[in-house]
């Protein structure tokens, strides 16, 4: 693990992005009382990725069609969740 500073980091950008790419783990401080970890983000990582984009659409058009349950106690809650 690497500890750097805001301002190593405004200087070295790439370096330290190519050094995430790679496996190593970057903490950039800023201030004495916050830091912030560098890690690379992918698709699967995207909340709102294809996949879910479709199940949004489909769940929108059951709705549409009628295709729902609705629930208005926490007794309903709690049967639809097995509790």
């Amino acid at each position: 693990m690497l500890v750097i500073s805001s301002r190593e980091f405004r200087q070295n950008q790439r370096m330290y992005f190519e050094k995430v790419d790679n496996g190593e783990q970057i903490i950039v401080q800023r201030g004495k009382d916050k830091s912030y970890a560098l890690t690379p983000i992918k698709a699967e990582d995207i909340y709102f990725n294809e996949e879910m984009v479709r199940k949004i659409k489909k769940s929108a058009k059951q709705a549409k069609d009628g295709q729902f349950i609705e629930i208005s106690t926490s007794k309903e809650i709690k049967e639809l969740l097995g509790l």
